[in-house]
């Protein structure tokens, strides 16, 4: 049984008798090992949270690598291998620029999001390659009002009206469900996320390090939080 496993386990386009492609498995595995990201979509706006875990205290605090900008309408957080999402980033990019360029018209959350998925989906069928270890929680606001997706190592997405991913989502995704509501303002979505980021990281904030970024509906640009902003969440937290 070990070596049969083995076998399966090596061969990213064989599937096991039980239907289960190991691989992308262990790339989900990736993913809940990275340190949490947080996403709410609300009447109001977009947020996105993540917690950021610096591999050294002399590291410049203005670089990010949890957030990132895609259009001025779209952010990103990831959880897993970051090397994997910055590729990933860079392409998301391409196909909002594109996508304005063609049509003159910013791009629509989904479509978006359904492209990365693709590529994702097309790294699980291929002999040489390995699944992308990341997943990536899209927030934005487009025609459809504020939106936020999850795309898994796998290639499915999902929408979502909030949730979590990474090491301690499952504390903040119960918060999530308990306290969510659709009609929330700005500042009380934000300190939900704050609340429900805090959960992920087992209810200590001293000595962490979290990045926010807000997408309201009204002005549909995408902004980071200063870290003064975060320190003021915090403490309401």
């Amino acid at each position: 049984m070990f070596a049969a496993q083995g076998a399966y386990d090596r061969v990213i386009t064989i599937f096991s008798p039980e239907g289960r492609l190991y691989q992308v498995e262990y790339a989900v595995e990736a993913v809940k090992r990275g340190a949490a990201v947080v996403g709410l979509a609300c009447k109001s706006c977009c947020v996105l949270a993540a917690e950021e875990r610096p591999p050294s205290k002399l590291l410049d605090e203005n670089f990010t690598w949890k957030i990132f900008k895609i259009d001025d309408h779209i952010g990103v957080a990831i959880a897993g291998f970051g090397p994997d999402a910055r590729l990933l980033v860079d392409q998301a990019r391409i196909y909002a620029q594109s996508n304005k360029l063609m049509y003159d018209e910013p791009i629509d959350v989904e479509v978006l999001v359904k492209r990365i998925a693709d590529i994702k989906q097309m790294y699980t069928q291929h002999a040489g390659v390995r699944p992308f270890g990341v997943a990536l929680l899209f927030g934005g606001v487009d025609r459809y009002g504020a939106r936020l997706f999850v795309t898994l190592p796998g290639g499915d997405y999902w929408c979502y009206k909030a949730t979590s991913v990474g090491m301690g989502s499952e504390a903040a995704v119960e918060y999530l469900e308990a306290n969510y509501k659709p009609d929330l303002t700005t500042d009380e979505a934000v300190g939900m996320v704050v609340k429900a980021l805090v959960k992920a990281s087992g209810g200590k904030s001293e000595d962490r390090r979290f990045k926010l970024a807000v997408i309201p509906v009204e002005t549909k640009q995408f902004r980071i939080l200063t870290d003064g902003e975060v320190s003021e969440y915090l403490k309401k937290a």
